[in-house]
């Protein structure tokens, strides 16, 4: 399956062709750990209108990571600005709690929303069949697979009905056949739930597949260097642009 590179209009404009206004808006962000630290991101701006999928692409150790904690308010910019709503933060481990079975690691998310227990219990089984896992509910984390849990932890960053989903190379630690298979699970829901999605990555082919945007960070201190807005028939060639760049930067750094 293949989602086109526009969202639905009804996502992106209020009214006519309008555009809708920024859902993540970040101007100028600055961070470092500490005075005597060097910068880790300079001056980073970015946009994100809801309902998009925009992939962060950049080396190990650019900042990519760092972004998104700002992005979700578990780390202070050192300058800049930020407006962004709550978000839902997946990272590259499930974490799922292993006493819990998948049903439950799901509905915990929904407790603390404060949803009663058959509620809670009837929107955990909905996620789970969204992603595909509901013979799964009553398993516990070492009975699922890789994927699986990882599919169990989308559905629980879902639960939390966050206007953003920030993604952390979820897929990072999976192989290559479980990583494309995934790939294919998160199009869909995208697609079916509208949900604007920011994904961290340092895999070139991912970004393109996945996202409608694609921006590339520099190596530290982490800057936007470049952007794509990726059209279907750029799937192929792009990833060899974006690697070409990808390495100049890389190499740039390391002289």
């Amino acid at each position: 399956m293949r989602f086109s590179s526009r969202p639905s209009s009804s996502l992106l404009h209020d009214d006519g062709d309008r555009p809708a206004p920024p859902v993540v808006e970040l101007h100028q962000i600055s961070k470092r750990f500490g005075a005597a630290h060097p910068l880790v991101l300079d001056g980073v701006d970015l946009t994100v209108r809801p309902g998009e999928f925009v992939s962060l692409l950049g080396a190990s150790g650019c900042g990519k990571s760092t972004l998104l904690n700002i992005i979700a308010g578990l780390e202070p910019a050192t300058s800049g600005s930020i407006a962004a709503p709550a978000a839902a933060l997946m990272f590259q481990e499930s974490a799922l709690l292993p006493w819990l079975t998948a049903q439950r690691n799901v509905e915990l998310a929904l407790e603390f929303r404060g949803l009663g227990r058959a509620e809670r219990r009837e929107r955990a089984g909905e996620l789970l069949r969204l992603v595909r896992l509901d013979e799964a509910a009553d398993k516990r984390a070492h009975e699922l697979s890789g994927g699986m849990r990882q599919r169990v932890a989308l559905a629980r960053a879902l639960a939390q009905e966050r206007p953003v989903l920030l993604m952390d190379e979820p897929f990072g630690a999976l192989d290559a056949i479980t990583r494309d298979l995934l790939h294919d699970e998160l199009e869909r829901i995208w697609q079916n739930t509208g949900q604007t999605i920011i994904f961290v990555t340092h895999n070139v082919r991912e970004a393109v597949r996945l996202g409608q945007r694609v921006l590339l960070m520099s190596s530290r201190p982490g800057r936007v260097l470049q952007e794509w807005t990726v059209a279907d028939e750029d799937r192929a060639t792009l990833p060899n642009t974006l690697t070409r760049h990808l390495r100049e930067e890389i190499s740039s750094h390391a002289n």
